[in-house]
């Protein structure tokens, strides 16, 4: 059986892993390190896939209210992460 999910599940179920990972990350100092040593946004969120948080950049930026031109900056300068 195949699971069906509408559109606002989907999103839901990406805020949810977004939540996680900050939860984990402050938790887990080698978590937050690995994150942290990402060049960009494009990456970190690439990185979160591999250990299997999966959400979007324009999801990652709703849940934390960030522009693109301050995830330009340092990840790890990002509170909670």
């Amino acid at each position: 059986m195949v699971a069906v999910f509408t559109r606002w599940e989907l999103m839901l179920m990406a805020k949810e892993h977004v939540a996680k990972l900050f939860r984990d990350a402050k938790a887990d100092p080698s978590l937050k390190e690995t994150l942290s040593s990402a060049p960009n946004i494009e990456t970190f969120i690439e990185m979160a896939k591999e250990k299997g948080y999966d959400f979007t950049v324009d999801e990652w930026k709703e849940m934390t209210g960030f522009s693109v031109e301050e995830l330009k900056g340092k990840l790890s300068e990002i509170p909670g992460i």
